[in-house]
């Protein structure tokens, strides 16, 4: 199953140990994780400008999310797709890596539940999904 971790579920694992980390080393290990290079990049700022963790420590983390991501060019997304057009970009990432789900924490893509064939579910809500999938349940 290809999955994309969203930015927000990736600097959760990353500075907390919890159910994001957990979410992370699972999909890492079962599953193809997708992104690319803007959602990196995001990533990256966030944690050196909003938490303030030194370049170098960030910059191994992407290296470290790098052996384990397969990077993608975002799709056209069309704009009005999402409330937060920031978002496009997700989205677009999503559908050019041909994801089965998209695990986020945004509230106005979770808002949309799907996007063309991409689930997109809480980190929480991506551990019911992945029980009734091995089960061979389909989607909930």
């Amino acid at each position: 199953m290809r999955v994309l971790l969203d930015t927000n579920v990736l600097i959760s694992a990353f500075i907390a140990r919890g159910a994001c980390t957990d979410l992370l080393e699972y999909c890492a290990v079962s599953h193809d994780l997708v992104s690319c290079e803007a959602l990196l990049e995001e990533f990256r700022a966030v944690l050196i400008d909003k938490f303030h963790f030194a370049s170098g420590q960030v910059d191994r983390a992407v290296v470290l999310l790098r052996g384990r991501l397969r990077i993608v060019v975002p799709a056209d997304t069309p704009a009005g797709t999402c409330r937060d057009g920031d978002d496009l970009v997700v989205l677009g990432t999503a559908a050019a890596g041909e994801c089965d789900c998209l695990v986020t924490g945004d509230r106005d893509l979770l808002s949309l539940e799907r996007y063309g064939g991409v689930v997109i579910l809480s980190p929480e809500a991506f551990w019911r999904y992945e029980a009734t999938r091995e089960r061979g349940g389909g989607e909930e």
